[in-house]
């Protein structure tokens, strides 16, 4: 297995590892081993590329994964039968070749006959067979010490023999080390024991560092990241702190920790969201509400395990939401409010407990309203929420959450009063709204969130304005409002939401506009339809139901 792997170009990478995710284990381990080696110059062999994400469903390889084959000089293909099954095995073989003519590809066998576990494209090249430079890891083979060494002697072009005799040599000298500590151990017992002492304390203090860190990207980090409306580098956030989890072993961490993980599955199934990703947002929800499950199952009385479930509950019935599954929503939006009832008993008159029940009865306002269900019920959630989350922002004034989602309360209390026609009450609520963003926006006027979130009382004051039989005025601020989104989408265009509501406000415009027989209605279906093109395109086509209804509603009678 001996090869010259000098390049013409320096390679970022010494190799490339490819694998199917079911030998993800063994991927490791040998990722480790191939690091931590040396090659004839003494050096590190470093980096091995390693990719450590599960692959997205979709036609073709990520750009990292391709940049990477394209900077490595040598490919490790980890061989087995679900290396022969993986499709992006035999991608990530066929574009290595494709992009490395003369460079060398290795073969891992880890499992099952070389028939059933080399992958095709390691079978074939150009259209002919080739016979794979193979290192049978296999139990009775090789094994993993040869096996490593086989791949080591090809990746650095040294001789099999002598890398075999130089790793017979380093055996016996750490079996001789290891006899002469075991002399010594008598002698040092009590050293060592105030050593690993010393240890764990200085791991827990690590830990609680680490810990400390996460704490800040998931809140202070996080939010600001929301300000500057940047969703792919608060994916990157999410990314990091869910990396530091997955190198634990998660029924070793204790509860805190378990709700900090929770907690990240929450923030990166929300920007999932932001993206139109609602089947992956789902999935991490669902594994977060699996995760503040156990916990409160073993301390069914704490707040914060009561707390962490709650948020777990609210994002798996968000989800559904999203998807229009109403049922499962109402599920885990009851059990939501059942959670915040079950924090304000254990810490009453409490900023998260008067925070929680807002949420949850302004999330049954929103339900009852979409169900078409009783509108006095749903009028009396809204209330609540509204009642609960004034009494939040008393007691934390200068705390923008309470203000925000005091804001969005007002907003589907408003939207349940001009379903009752009760376009005074509306109005009020709207204003009330729209007065307390100004006054977040007044501490941040640069904030993207709040430039984004003043205009929904604007659109709702255009609603009702027609409503009220105020037609011209409505149309005229819904085209103030639209402008104003179109300068907020240019720094995201491709945020489904912004583009979402880009879409509703063009529809309502284009809509009042037909009923008025205007010829202006025209320029502004061309709009709403550029909108629900570009949304299309985000959105799952299962997602676009009510968006094709808005198209079809306006084009009825052209």
């Amino acid at each position: 297995m001996v090869h010259d792997s000098t390049r013409e170009t320096v390679p970022q990478y010494r190799a490339f590892i490819s694998y199917s995710h079911a030998d993800a284990a063994f991927a490791g381990w040998l990722h480790r081993k191939l690091e931590a080696a040396k090659d004839a110059d003494g050096q590190r062999l470093t980096p091995i590329f390693i990719d450590r994400a599960e692959l997205a469903a979709g036609p073709d390889l990520t750009a990292q994964v391709r940049a990477a084959l394209a900077g490595s000089a040598a490919l490790i293909v980890i061989s087995s039968p679900a290396a022969r099954a993986s499709h992006w095995v035999g991608q990530e073989i066929e574009l290595f070749r494709e992009l490395h003519p003369g460079s060398p590809v290795y073969a891992a066998l880890i499992e099952g006959e070389p028939g059933e576990a080399f992958p095709q494209p390691l079978l074939v090249r150009d259209g002919q067979p080739v016979e794979p430079l193979a290192a049978d890891f296999r139990k009775g083979q090789d094994g993993r010490r040869l096996g490593l060494l086989k791949i080591l002697a090809g990746l650095t072009g040294q001789p099999l023999d002598r890398l075999v005799q130089r790793d017979a040599q380093s055996r016996q000298r750490r079996v001789m080390a290891v006899t002469a500590a075991a002399l010594l151990l008598s002698l040092i017992l009590s050293a060592l024991l105030v050593v690993a002492l010393r240890a764990r304390s200085e791991a827990e203090r690590q830990r609680a560092e680490a810990e400390g860190l996460v704490e800040f990207m998931l809140t202070d980090l996080r939010d600001r990241l929301k300000g500057v409306g940047s969703p792919t580098i608060m994916a990157s956030v999410n990314d990091r702190a869910l990396v530091y989890y997955s190198r634990q072993q998660l029924d070793s961490l204790p509860d805190e920790s378990l709700d900090r993980r929770a907690r990240v599955l929450h923030a990166m199934g929300e920007d999932s969201e932001s993206l139109g990703k609602f089947e992956a947002a789902q999935g991490m929800y669902m594994e977060a509400w699996r995760i503040t499950a156990e916990v409160l199952a073993r301390h069914p009385n704490d707040p914060n395990a009561v707390f962490a479930h709650a948020q777990s509950e609210f994002w798996v019935g968000e989800a559904a939401w999203q998807r229009g599954d109403l049922s499962k929503t109402e599920k885990h939006w009851k059990g939501y409010l059942d959670q915040a009832m079950a924090l304000e008993t254990i810490e009453p008159r409490e900023f998260r407990s008067f925070m929680e029940l807002g949420f949850a009865n302004g999330n049954m306002c929103e339900l009852e309203f979409r169900k078409n269900a009783d509108r006095k019920q749903a009028l009396a959630f809204c209330k609540q929420a509204t009642g609960y989350l004034r009494q939040a922002a008393a007691l934390a004034p200068s705390d923008p959450k309470a203000k925000l989602a005091l804001a969005n309360r007002l907003g589907w209390q408003a939207d349940v009063h001009v379903d009752l026609k009760q376009f005074a009450d509306a109005k009020a609520a709207r204003e009330e709204e729209a007065a307390t963003l100004d006054a977040l926006l007044k501490t941040e006027p640069e904030n993207a969130q709040y430039q984004e979130r003043r205009l929904w009382p604007m659109v709702g004051l255009g609603k009702i304005l027609d409503s009220m039989g105020r037609r011209s005025d409505a149309i005229r601020l819904l085209k103030d409002c639209l402008s104003s989104y179109d300068g907020i989408a240019a720094r995201s265009p491709d945020d489904s939401r912004l583009v979402a509501q880009q879409l509703r406000v063009s529809f309502l415009i284009a809509d009042y506009l037909k009923r008025d027989r205007s010829p202006e209605a025209a320029t502004y279906r061309a709009i709403a339809r550029k909108h629900h093109s570009h949304l299309s395109r985000l959105l799952p086509a299962k997602q676009m139901g009510r968006f094709d209804a808005m198209i079809s509603k306006l084009t009825v009678g052209e």
